[in-house]
């Protein structure tokens, strides 16, 4: 027998653990939308008021906010950077914008606070050169929620203009209007990465920070850029929460950075940067609101659900793992086809 034909059932074996691992490859990438699916089924058969018009109406008002969060949460974390001061920005511009003026004013405010927020954390980082964003937004996080409890004296405010509450409130062929803002920020956040030189510099840089540097990309405005927007769009969540309770309170928004960064975890992105959908970390929001919302409907103590989402990190975590091990698997099996 010949040493080629002896080779052959090695050959073969591996070429079935490279089409194994390529399909677990793709069954983990689609992870998010299946386990979201899976939750939808079981909330369905165990509660006959989950897919009822109020109940989903209920559930896309509450998911929106962490939604929005997590759109710019992804775009700090693919370049292996993190923003815990986005809860914080929630308080502080609702307290910022009571009393400000009329409609556009006020949504100005709104959205000013959180770009101005951001900008200064995207500072921070770059031109103070202090290159650890846990603890630069870890101090922004107690800076501007203190700031938040100066302004209004601890105090809840009222007066926002109308078009606050509908933004919070309101909806479209019973479609709610947090649902559509949200839809419309993802697809643009969605074309902006995957269509423009901007979102492939993103990846690049989060894939390999000095590597982007060397091949001339402006990695610093890229930095700047993706915490000026996460900012924004805390600033455009806090527009929701403050006209879901028509108030502004200075703690307001407390813990949803976790739950930002939760949903963009288990979404499938990684802290080692350089990865990330939008269409996933919009499920990873959907599966923190499904667990909420159905545990909500069977009665089910809250404590719970921090177990359960506390559970769904650790596993997704576990699963980014495994999908490392699988890619590196594949990519050595394509070198060793590309030397053969």
């Amino acid at each position: 027998m010949s040493a080629s034909t002896e080779r052959l059932p090695h050959s073969s074996a591996a070429a079935q653990a490279d089409r194994l691992a390529a399909t677990g490859l793709r069954g983990l990438q689609a992870g998010p939308l299946l386990i979201l699916a899976i939750l939808c089924i079981a909330a369905t058969l165990l509660s006959p008021y989950f897919l009822t018009t109020r109940n989903l109406a209920n559930l896309g008002f509450q998911a929106s906010f962490v939604a929005l969060l997590a759109l710019g949460q992804l775009l700090v974390i693919i370049t292996r950077g993190i923003d815990l001061s986005v809860g914080s920005v929630v308080g502080l511009a609702g307290v910022l914008a009571v009393g400000a003026g009329g409609g556009a004013t006020t949504l100005l405010v709104f959205a000013g606070t959180g770009l101005a927020v951001g900008l200064a954390n995207g500072a921070v980082l770059v031109w103070g050169r202090v290159m650890n964003p846990f603890i630069v937004t870890l101090g922004t996080l107690g800076i501007v929620r203190g700031v938040a409890l100066v302004v209004s004296d601890g105090q809840t405010r009222t007066g926002l203009p109308p078009v606050v509450d509908t933004l919070g409130t309101g909806t479209v062929a019973g479609v709610p209007v947090p649902v559509i803002l949200v839809a419309g920020f993802a697809l643009v956040i969605g074309a902006l990465l995957g269509r423009t030189q901007w979102g492939r510099w993103i990846y690049a840089v989060g894939g390999n920070p000095e590597a982007a540097r060397r091949a001339g990309i402006p990695a610093d405005g890229v930095l700047v850029s993706v915490y000026s927007l996460c900012g924004l769009l805390a600033g455009v969540a806090a527009i929701l929460v403050a006209g879901r309770t028509d108030a502004a309170s200075p703690q307001a928004g407390q813990l949803l950075e976790l739950d930002a960064i939760t949903a963009v975890i288990i979404g499938g992105a990684s802290f080692l940067g350089g990865r990330g959908r939008v269409t996933n970390v919009l499920a990873g929001a959907l599966i923190i609101g499904v667990i909420r919302n159905g545990l909500d409907l069977l009665d089910v103590s809250p404590f719970w659900q921090l177990i359960a989402i506390g559970v769904l990190v650790i596993i997704s975590l576990e699963l980014e793992v495994i999908r490392g091990r699988l890619e590196n698997r594949l990519r050595a099996s394509q070198a060793r086809g590309a030397e053969a």
